[in-house]
C-alpha cells in the first residue's frame, strides 16, 4: 500500500507546487510524485494529469517523443487553472531506461516503438495505471479531468471510485524525429490524436 512518505512547497518556473513522494517505505529512492498546484480546489473536480518518467525527453530533451513538452505543458496549464500531476515512475512503458536504449537502438533499424518492444521481449506497454488511481484516493479526489490522448487512463478512471467529468486533450505538434513515434501511439494504441499532428 503506498503512502504519503513526504512533502514539501516547492518553486519551480511555472510557479509553486506541493510534492507529495508516495512509496510503501521511506526508504524507497524512486517514489512515485504528486505535484499539486497553489490553489487547486480539491472539493471539485480537479484537473489532472498522469504522466509517466521520461528521462530522456524530460531531463535530456529527446526529440523521439514529446513527453518532456507534455510535462511542461501540463505543469503550466496546472498553474493557470489549478491542478495536479501524477508522475509515475515507470520508465520506458516501465521497461526501464536500459531497455529502452536497446529499444532506441533498434529503432534506428526501423522498427517502430512497439515493434522494438517485442523484439526484445518485453510488453508494448507495461505500465500500471492503477498506481494513479490509489495516489489520488489517498488526496481525497472525488471527480476530475483528465488530461490525456490516451483511451487506456480514460477507461481506469471509469472503472475507479473517482467520477470522470471530462478530458483536457495535450497534443503537442510532431517534429521529424517523433512523427514515426506519434504515428504509434494513434495507430497501435489508439491515442486521440489529431490527422494533422
Amino acid at each position: 500500500m503506498l503512502n504519503i512518505q513526504a512533502q514539501a512547497n516547492v518553486p519551480t518556473e511555472f510557479g509553486e507546487f506541493k510534492m507529495m513522494a508516495f512509496s510503501e517505505d521511506d526508504k524507497n529512492w524512486m517514489p512515485h510524485m504528486a505535484l499539486i498546484a497553489k490553489n487547486t480546489d480539491l472539493e471539485k473536480p480537479v484537473n489532472v494529469r498522469i504522466h509517466s518518467e521520461c528521462i530522456t525527453g524530460e531531463v535530456f530533451h529527446s526529440q523521439k517523443c514529446e513527453c518532456g513538452q507534455q510535462l511542461n505543458s501540463a505543469m503550466q496549464f496546472m498553474q493557470e487553472n489549478g491542478g495536479i500531476i501524477i508522475y509515475l515512475r515507470q520508465e520506458g512503458r516501465n521497461i526501464g531506461i536500459i531497455n529502452k536504449l536497446k529499444a532506441y537502438a533498434l529503432q534506428e533499424k526501423g522498427f517502430d516503438t512497439v515493434q522494438a518492444n517485442l523484439e526484445l521481449g518485453l510488453p508494448a506497454d507495461d505500465r500500471d495505471f492503477g498506481i494513479a488511481i490509489e495516489m489520488l484516493e489517498k488526496i481525497g479526489i472525488k471527480s476530475l479531468n483528465l488530461m490525456t490522448n490516451n483511451p487506456e487512463k480514460i477507461q481506469i478512471i471509469k472503472d475507479s471510485s473517482i467520477n470522470f467529468n471530462s478530458r483536457i486533450p495535450l497534443q503537442i505538434k510532431s517534429n521529424e524525429s517523433s512523427a514515426s513515434y506519434l504515428k504509434t501511439k494513434k495507430d497501435f494504441f489508439g491515442h486521440l490524436l489529431d490527422d494533422e499532428n
